[in-house]
């Protein structure tokens, strides 16, 4: 799953850290889920959406596969 949260904490100019702390998770989940190597679970990803009040949808992108 593809998202947003990279370019989004940038732009409201909030650290990983600062994000980590928010949501009580650690640093590294942060950086996981930027890069692409972690997809949240649907609590972490609400919270995500109302730190930044968005919905998930605008911070996480599913595309289903075509081949299914």
């Amino acid at each position: 799953m593809n998202n947003r949260l990279e370019e989004i904490r940038k732009k409201h100019g909030i650290k990983q850290e600062e994000l980590a702390a928010a949501l009580e998770v650690s640093r590294q989940t942060i950086g996981s889920l930027e890069n692409g190597r972690y997809n949240p679970s649907i609590l972490l990803a609400f919270k995500i959406a109302r730190f930044f009040g968005m919905t998930i949808e605008e911070i996480f992108i599913y595309e289903e596969d075509e081949n299914v």
